[in-house]
């Protein structure tokens, strides 16, 4: 987890060194277990002090986002500005997908067992209190390329000019946490392969060898990366920080990428949203979307270290009812009252929902 006390280089850091190995969960919080999930939050740092620990030179961190309505009814109060539940995004010929997940837990390190072991005893914890949207196992393939057989992720910033792009710094209470968007993306690789490399290259707007961006005068403006440049008002280019990874099962010709970014301001990757399904202008949309179909998709807000280990007090999930006596107002005492406690917030509460999207 992000924490303000981190050094540089720390491997809690999002913006640290890419690991070879992840894990990508998302799940539900059940009707009623709002007070087991915020309980269990702030142990998940100690936890994974404790599983990394086994291995000094392992990398081991766990990332834990938490979706919009998720926010309401575990902490209640004050939330992360901008965590929101972002909007589908609908173009001629693709839309972006939502999905309905509340955590999101992202486990990476340089060796798969150390990911397995965090993720069974995050499950163990939350056993009876979660309900399983997704998982995926992510791994990286050859130098740092998808299944497409493309680098993913050369654009993206370091040291400084990444901290600077993921950790909110204008939040208060909120800074030094961040907003991560994730997509489950499959692959026609029937389709891709069929393709020369040339015709490739102008989807991605790449060389596909030598991993060189292609000349404005070559690079056609429905090309990946063409629409994946996003600038502010000034022309400056707005950066995330991606940490993409291939799956598969090649048994059952399922070849994917899982697109996770972190940002300062979702903003920035709804604008990207935009760009690639509805098209810049609407109806040049972005070609990748013509072999590469989104599965899942969801936005969070990710706290500090600090932040889930000293949560707020009188936290809505952790705060039982108390039944009003029965001298006051003895006619009322049989009634259900779904306006106040944990019941009225689980009612009214709606699953954060997000949008999908690939790689930039």
């Amino acid at each position: 987890m992000p924490s303000k006390a981190a050094s540089p280089g720390d491997p809690d850091e999002i913006a640290g060194p890419l690991t070879r190995a992840a894990t990508f969960l998302l799940v539900r919080i059940d009707s009623g277990a709002e007070g087991v999930v915020a309980d269990f939050l702030p142990d998940l740092p100690g936890l994974r002090r404790s599983v990394g620990f086994r291995s000094l030179t392992g990398g081991l961190s766990c990332l834990v986002g938490i979706g919009s309505a998720a926010w309401d009814r575990i902490y209640g109060g004050p939330r992360p500005a901008e965590l929101h539940e972002l909007p589908v995004f609908k173009g001629d010929r693709h839309a972006s997908v939502t999905t309905e997940a509340d955590l999101l837990f992202h486990i990476r390190a340089d060796r798969m067992d150390l990911c397995f072991e965090l993720e069974t005893l995050i499950m163990a914890r939350l056993a009876g209190a979660v309900t399983v949207v997704d998982e995926v196992q992510g791994f990286r393939y050859f130098d740092a390329r998808d299944v497409l057989g493309f680098v993913d992720g050369t654009e993206n910033p370091t040291g400084r000019a990444a901290r600077e792009a993921v950790y909110v710094d204008d939040d208060g209470a909120f800074d030094g946490g961040s907003y991560v968007v994730v997509q489950k993306y499959l692959h026609d690789m029937t389709a891709w392969n069929a393709l020369s490399t040339e015709e490739q290259e102008l989807v991605i707007g790449r060389r596909k060898l030598s991993d060189v961006e292609l000349p404005d005068a070559e690079k056609p403006a429905d090309s990946h990366i063409a629409l994946n440049v996003v600038t502010d008002d000034e022309g400056n280019e707005l950066d995330i920080v991606r940490d993409n990874m291939p799956f598969g099962r090649p048994a059952y010709g399922e070849f994917g990428t899982y697109f996770i970014g972190y940002a300062k301001s979702p903003v920035v990757i709804e604008r990207m949203l935009e760009n690639m399904f509805v098209g810049s202008p609407p109806g040049n949309h972005d070609r990748i979307l013509d072999f590469s179909t989104p599965h899942t998709g969801a936005l969070f807000y990710v706290p500090t270290a600090d932040f889930l280990e000293d949560p707020p007090e009188e936290a809505p999930a952790a705060k039982e009812e108390e039944p009003a006596p029965a001298e006051e107002e003895p006619e009322r005492v049989a009634e259900p009252d779904d306006s106040l406690g944990i019941g009225g917030l689980r009612e009214t509460a709606e699953p954060s929902a997000g949008v999908s999207w690939f790689r930039g």
